[in-house]
């Protein structure tokens, strides 16, 4: 590269991770002080002169966090209702994407804008009437009445981003696996799903975190029975209107951040490759 021409492109360059470190300072600040409010001593937190470090770090606020009674409970319900969502909605969306994708079908194009309208809708809009169906159906106060919503909110978004996976399969090759007597469904399992298993991932991670950090739904399903609630609920034992304990608040969110921290570092890869696109010719 010609040396006059790469000293003139170094400014813009600069300036762009600059300004994407300024960004990035910004965007972890919140994340910074949380962690650090969980470590600082009562008297420092509720200081009417905060201070961005503590000299005298203590760990008194997840020892009441996990000295909670209910908070293994709690942590091991939001697990259940994580996991479940997440293993469902991407098996629901990686067949749906293949039948919309794959087959010609009356009303095809309808389904497809029905599935974009549906993602449009206020999830606050739909609570209310979510709310008098799971109490006509028996499942308030039960693990399900948070899985199945958060599995059909789910479906339209990870079916729409599987479609474009699943069209990026040659054709041909599903047209070669039948010339040598694998069967659709065959096909289906052991040849299409690997090569779309980046885009599933991509799309489990945004279902599990909307999943994991969902506190709409269980503060409006969970009513009487506690130890059907999950962990963003524990909040609300540290929060008192007359006497907030932010110390726990700021533990508990902290202990809270750590699964979805792991779930990422396992699925970083092929995260990484889903985001940036599919197989093709």
């Amino acid at each position: 590269m010609n040396p006059v021409r790469r000293f003139v492109r170094r400014p813009g360059r600069l300036a762009a991770e600059s300004a994407a470190l300024l960004i990035a300072a910004v965007v972890a600040f919140p994340l910074y002080w949380m962690v650090l409010s969980a470590f600082k001593p009562a008297g420092e937190i509720e200081s009417t002169e905060p201070r961005p470090w503590t000299f005298a770090p203590t760990l008194d606020s997840f020892r009441r966090v996990f000295g909670q009674q209910e908070f293994g409970r709690y942590f091991l319900n939001s697990v259940v209702v994580a996991v479940a969502v997440v293993i469902a909605s991407a098996l629901i969306a990686f067949l749906a994407a293949t039948a919309v994708t794959r087959f010609r079908f009356r009303m095809r194009t309808t389904v497809l804008i029905m599935f974009l309208v549906a993602q449009m809708v206020p999830v606050e809009a739909l609570t209310i009437p979510l709310f008098f169906t799971m109490r006509d159906l028996g499942g308030l106060n039960t693990l399900w009445s948070l899985i199945l919503p958060h599995i059909a909110f789910s479906l339209p978004f990870a079916i729409w981003m599987l479609r474009g996976f699943v069209k990026a399969v040659p054709q041909a090759l599903e047209e070669a696996a039948a010339i040598d007597g694998a069967s659709r469904a065959r096909f289906l399992w052991q040849i299409l799903f690997p090569l779309v298993l980046p885009g599933l991932v991509a799309t489990s991670v945004f279902s599990f975190i909307s999943t994991w950090n969902d506190f709409l739904f269980a503060k409006s399903f969970i009513i009487s029975d506690i130890s059907q609630s999950t962990l963003p609920m524990a909040l609300l034992v540290f929060y008192k209107p007359d006497d907030p304990d932010w110390g726990g608040v700021m533990a508990a969110s902290t202990v809270m951040t750590i699964p979805v921290l792991v779930f990422f570092v396992l699925v970083q890869r092929r995260l990484v490759s889903g985001l940036g696109g599919a197989v093709k010719d």
